[in-house]
C-alpha cells in the first residue's frame, strides 16, 4: 500500500503543483521518489508532529492540498488538537496519512496499536476516512482524495498487502464496493486491511451464501448514502481491525438506530480491547483479538 500510495502521489504532484508532502522524519524508504523529484514541495518537519500539523494547515490555508505522513498513532493521536481545529474545523484540504492502521506494528506494542484511530478522526467535521483494503483500492483512495481535496484521513496497512481487485475500483464516499463476480443478498462488509480476513473467508468457501463488498471511503456526512446501500441486503457481517468502540460498525450502527429494520441486519466482528496491551505480529494479535476464521463463523 506504501508504495502504491507514493507511486500515485507523485503522478498526480506532477499533473498538479498545489500537492506537498510533510513528513515527521519517518517514511525513509517510501517517500524518497517524491522528495526527490519535488524537492521543493517536500517537507521534514522532524519528531514534532503537532508542528507537522500546524504546518500543514498553514500550507493548506494557502492553497496547497497537503499530505501529513507518519506511523500508526503519531499523525492521529498527537496531533488531535491541530487536526480538530486547524484543520477540521477550517475545512482545509490536509490528507493526514498514516502508515500501519491496525495491527501492522504490532510487535511495537501499544503506542504503535492503531485501534482507535477511527473513533477518534470521525467524530471531526468535515472529515472523511478512506480506508483501502488492497494497493489497487490505495490508487483509487488517492484519485479521489486528489479530485476532492479536503479534510482527510487516509489510513494504509504497512507493506506486502494483497491485491484483491483485478482493476483500479469505481469508489464513492458511503458505497459499498464489490470484490466478487458475483452480488449476493448476503454480505461480509469490510474497510481498511480487514480486507484481507474476509478474503481468507471467501477463498476457502466457508460462507458460500456472502460475497466481499469493501468501503474504502465514509464519514459522518454519508450516512444517507449507507442507508440505502444497506436496504439492498439482507444480512451483513462487518469487520474492522479497529475496537469496537467507535469503530466502522459502530459508525454503521449509529446511521441505523432509527430504523430497526436494518438495524437488526448489521452482525460485526471487531479486535477485542485485550490486545491493547499485548505485543506480537499483525497476524497474530489480529487472532487473538478475535478476527480469525473461526470466530468469524461463530457469529454467522
Amino acid at each position: 500500500m506504501r508504495n502504491a500510495f507514493i507511486e500515485e502521489l507523485v503522478k498526480s504532484a506532477e499533473k498538479d503543483e498545489k500537492i506537498v508532502l510533510v513528513v515527521g522524519d519517518l517514511g525513509y524508504g517510501v517517500i524518497e521518489p517524491f522528495a526527490k523529484k519535488f524537492p521543493e514541495r517536500f517537507f521534514n518537519a522532524g519528531v514534532a508532529e503537532q508542528n507537522m500539523m500546524g504546518l500543514s494547515a498553514g500550507l493548506a490555508s494557502e492553497g496547497f492540498h497537503v499530505y501529513a505522513y507518519s506511523i500508526a498513532n503519531f499523525p492521529t493521536f498527537r496531533c488531535a488538537e491541530q487536526i480538530r481545529n486547524d484543520v477540521a474545523y477550517h475545512n482545509l484540504p490536509v490528507t493526514i496519512v498514516a502508515v500501519g492502521g491496525g495491527l501492522s506494528y504490532g510487535n511495537l506494542g501499544y503506542s504503535h496499536h492503531a485501534v482507535q484511530d477511527y473513533a477518534l478522526l470521525r467524530t471531526m467535521p468535515n472529515m472523511l476516512i478512506a480506508a483501502p483494503g488492497d494497493p489497487m483500492e490505495t490508487i483509487s483512495c488517492m484519485k479521489y482524495l486528489n479530485s476532492n481535496p479536503q479534510p482527510s484521513y487516509l489510513r494504509l496497512g504497512k507493506a506486502g498487502e494483497k491485491n484483491f481487485h483485478k482493476k483500479i475500483p469505481n469508489i464513492d464516499p458511503g458505497k459499498f464496493t464489490s470484490t466478487d463476480n458475483e452480488i449476493k443478498s448476503k454480505i461480509i462488509l469490510s474497510t481498511g486491511t480487514a480486507l484481507n480476513l474476509a478474503k481468507e473467508l471467501d477463498k476457502e468457501n466457508l460462507m458460500e451464501d456472502f460475497c466481499v463488498m469493501t468501503m474504502p471511503l465514509w464519514g459522518m456526512e454519508h450516512r444517507k448514502v449507507l442507508l440505502d446501500e444497506v436496504q439492498k441486503y439482507e444480512e451483513i457481517i462487518v469487520l474492522e481491525d479497529h475496537l469496537l468502540d467507535g469503530g466502522f460498525g459502530s459508525w454503521i450502527l449509529e446511521s441505523l438506530i432509527n430504523n430497526n429494520e436494518l438495524y437488526s441486519r448489521i452482525k460485526i466482528k471487531a479486535l477485542d480491547p485485550k490486545i491493547c496491551g499485548m505485543v506480537g505480529s499483525q497476524s497474530t494479535l489480529n487472532a487473538v483479538g478475535g478476527l480469525n476464521v473461526s470466530s468469524i463463523l461463530e457469529i454467522t
